[in-house]
């Protein structure tokens, strides 16, 4: 199911992020790194909720909106029960949607607090996500600090978190959204993200050009987050193979966000923040430069529980996606 708006902006965005991501090859874009994983704080989790706060902090100067004057504010995480999200939420008098798509939070977050505006129930939404490496990778496999070895396809959680307003006015437009289905590659490797979500991110592009009636050259750029450096290759041979559509002018955020030859990630960086933290810093200032026009933000999330792998099963995926314009 695609969403047109005709009246929904991005009137600012904020990222904060940790010693790894400041350190990859687009540290600059950032608004705020910090050099080590604790922020100050008790543990991982605590140290997560802290981000989410900081990033609200820095979106409110950039875009001089309080946070008071906020209609609603919609975000999610990684963790069980959303939990930083919903600590962090804890500290303000506002109505909040707490979402749970995994590391396709961030544009699903995006589709709501779009169809919101657009259908006048809200002039100003903040919309959010977050993950942080030690506090996903103790929940969902076990704690770095144990030092079991991982194969070379294991992406690597990023540390951060992203915000952005959404209003009427601004000079990136929120175009249109597709929300995607749960697809099962049957893939059981919890050690292979991309392989999980692949499928899912070939399915959410291909209806969204479908429902737009678009072809894949109609964007200057395709992004999607985060299959990582396997998963991009196998969605690009899975799109030309399936449905003849080769994918030229592509880029994964989590290729993009790190330096794989001179930092230890793996296959690259995965988590809920890890498009929003390549999209709203370095390719918004790309689009407000002019380099792109029309961007199609495919974000997608392994919708894994530990529970069930135990059990056997496979992993279900699932990808949104979002349709952003440059108006200057």
């Amino acid at each position: 199911m695609t969403f047109k708006f005709n009246n929904v902006y991005i009137n600012a965005s904020s990222t904060v992020t940790g010693p790894y991501e400041s350190n990859g090859p687009i540290g600059k874009y950032f608004d705020l790194c910090h050099g080590d994983l604790y922020f100050g704080n008790r543990n991982w989790e605590e140290a997560e909720e802290y981000l989410i706060k900081e990033s609200f902090s820095i979106l409110e100067k950039k875009c001089g909106v309080n946070l008071k004057d906020i209609d609603l504010f919609i975000g999610g995480d990684l963790l069980n029960q959303i939990a930083p999200s919903n600590y962090a939420m804890s500290n303000f008098d506002k109505s909040f949607i707490g979402i749970y798509a995994a590391c396709a939070t961030s544009t699903l977050g995006l589709i709501l607090g779009g169809s919101l505006i657009e259908g006048g129930f809200a002039k100003k939404i903040l919309t959010f996500t977050s993950s942080h490496n030690m506090a996903a990778e103790k929940q969902y496999r076990y704690p770095t600090e144990y030092g079991g070895p991982k194969p070379k396809t294991v992406t690597f959680t990023a540390t951060g978190a992203a915000s952005c307003l959404l209003t009427s006015s601004g000079n990136i437009k929120l175009e249109s959204g597709t929300i995607g289905t749960s697809v099962d590659s049957t893939v059981k490797d919890v050690f292979n993200m991309g392989a999980v979500m692949a499928k899912a991110a070939a399915d959410t592009i291909v209806r969204h050009l479908k429902d737009t009636g678009r072809d894949i050259d109609y964007y200057d750029l395709i992004l999607t987050g985060d299959l990582g450096v396997y998963g991009k290759k196998i969605l690009k041979e899975y799109m030309n193979m399936e449905y003849g559509i080769k994918l030229k002018k592509y880029n994964d955020t989590g290729v993009m966000l790190y330096d794989r030859k001179e930092q230890p990630v793996y296959a690259g960086a995965s988590g809920p923040v890890c498009a929003p933290l390549v999209t709203y810093s370095y390719i918004f200032d790309e689009m407000r430069k002019g380099k792109y026009k029309k961007v199609l933000l495919a974000a997608t999330g392994a919708l894994m529980s530990p529970t069930m792998v135990n059990h056997k099963l496979s992993i279900p995926a699932i990808c949104h996606a979002v349709s952003l314009e440059a108006t200057i």
